[in-house]
């Protein structure tokens, strides 16, 4: 039987309550999900025989997306003089993951801006929430 003590982080897992997310200098409360990864390119390399005799690394590649409140977009608006959340400039998302032990984990996708700004609410929806693909340039995972 497998030892939950080491597969739950101090025998509890992380949640959505236990994630802050900091940008543009400040938390955000209106968030309700954030995504990102990095993909490492990798190729096998062949030669002689059917087996690969070694392996090429290429670029790295980070993608990233948050989803926010309508009203927490429209601060964002507000704050651009061109009202283009496309327009501001680079900036860091910090998301720090603090389970009950107090232990913190922070990740950090660099250089972060806005790739477009919609809208979009059907009948029935009680809350607005936007979906906004980032690009960035890499994450700091430590």
């Amino acid at each position: 039987m497998a030892d939950l003590s080491k597969i739950l982080i101090n025998g509890t897992a992380y949640t959505w309550a236990d994630i802050n997310v900091q940008l543009l200098g400040r938390t955000v409360l209106g968030i309700s999900a954030i995504s990102y990864e990095d993909m490492q390119e990798m190729v096998d390399n062949f030669g002689a025989g059917i087996f690969p005799i070694s392996r090429g690394y290429g670029k790295n590649e980070a993608k990233a997306s948050i989803t926010l409140e309508a009203k927490e977009l429209e601060r964002l608006v507000d704050a651009t003089p061109s009202g283009r959340v496309q327009d501001i400039p680079p900036f860091p998302i910090t998301v720090s993951y603090v389970n009950p032990s107090n232990k913190v984990v922070t990740h950090k996708l660099l250089n972060c801006q806005f790739k477009g700004n919609k809208r979009a609410s059907k009948s029935g929806d009680t809350n607005i929430e936007v979906e906004l693909d980032l690009i960035i340039t890499h994450i700091q995972w430590k």
